[in-house]
């Protein structure tokens, strides 16, 4: 008698966190939607007071409700990213490419521990490429090309073995360009027009600048 009183006490404690779960993903990706200029409604079935996310225009979830996939690419936005997607832990693709979002990328992308592709080419993004990044060991796909990027490509990306594709060309992107790790099979193109971008470093000529800005 006992066991079968436990049963559905344990059931509706994994819906509670899985509701839970899925109304803070669907708080995080609102946070977006309020950064974001929108001039073509594509999010405007992003609506908060539904009990999860999952039904939202370009967003895909897993059988459990939770969110995997972000698709917002060639969608004609602007404004910035919020640091709450770092809380998109089962999120494997964010795709933003071919929009005009501005500011930095946000630390908290380094959360996404399940992040498989990380599509942010042609924006307008400045600052540096977070060494967060190199948290995410699942990733597969990082392509930052044609935005505004100053700094240093951070070495902790040679770390992630998994990837498979890496393009930070068209940038502002200063230093050397890393051949360790991952970084031993990209392409030159890969790293091209970053006027102050030198290397690679296995030439042994040039040396991997910390200072640069």
């Amino acid at each position: 008698m006992e066991f079968s009183g436990l049963f559905p006490a344990a059931l509706a404690a994994l819906i509670y966190l899985s509701v839970a779960s899925c109304n803070s993903e669907g708080d995080a990706l609102y946070a977006l939607r309020r950064s974001l200029i929108d001039p073509e409604n594509v999010l405007q079935s992003w609506d908060p007071t539904l009990v999860n996310p999952c039904t939202w225009f370009h967003v895909t979830c897993d059988r459990r409700n939770h969110v995997t996939r972000v698709d917002l690419g060639n969608a004609n936005l602007s404004g910035v990213l919020v640091p709450e997607l770092g809380s998109l832990q089962h999120l494997q693709y964010l795709e933003l490419y071919k929009n005009n979002i501005r500011g930095k990328i946000p630390e908290e992308l380094g959360q996404l521990k399940s992040l498989v592709s990380l599509d942010l080419y042609m924006n307008n993004f400045t600052g540096e490429l977070p060494a967060s990044l190199g948290n995410l060991k699942s990733l597969v796909f990082l392509r930052v090309n044609n935005n505004q990027l100053r700094g240093r490509i951070p070495r902790e990306l040679t770390s992630i073995a998994s990837l498979k594709v890496v393009d930070v060309s068209s940038n502002n992107l200063c230093g050397t360009i890393p051949t360790s790790g991952s970084f031993a099979r990209f392409p030159a193109k890969n790293f091209e027009n970053n006027p102050r971008l030198d290397g690679p470093e296995l030439q042994g000529s040039v040396f991997y600048e910390t200072a640069c800005t």
